[in-house]
């Protein structure tokens, strides 16, 4: 998955509906606002909720800070 696929328009999480974010090289959707990330194994999204990995702070803070540095403008 790639940061401009159309797919991560109506991608949500399963657990607050609300947005994701691809993390990485396409290997996470990540959701700040709960810190979970959800993998993309074999370029599919794993989004049951049971597949969603809670984020402690220091993790959450270097998602952050990826998804800043990737922003046009940054």
């Amino acid at each position: 998955m790639k940061p401009d696929d159309p797919l991560l328009e109506i991608l949500a999480c399963p657990l607050d509906k609300g947005p994701l974010s691809l993390l990485g090289p396409g290997d996470a959707l990540y959701n700040p606002r709960l810190h979970r990330r959800y993998p993309i194994l074999d370029g599919i999204p794993q989004l049951l909720p049971s597949s969603g990995e809670q984020l402690t702070d220091a993790e959450h803070t270097r998602a952050l800070r990826q998804l800043a540095n990737r922003e046009p403008g940054s």
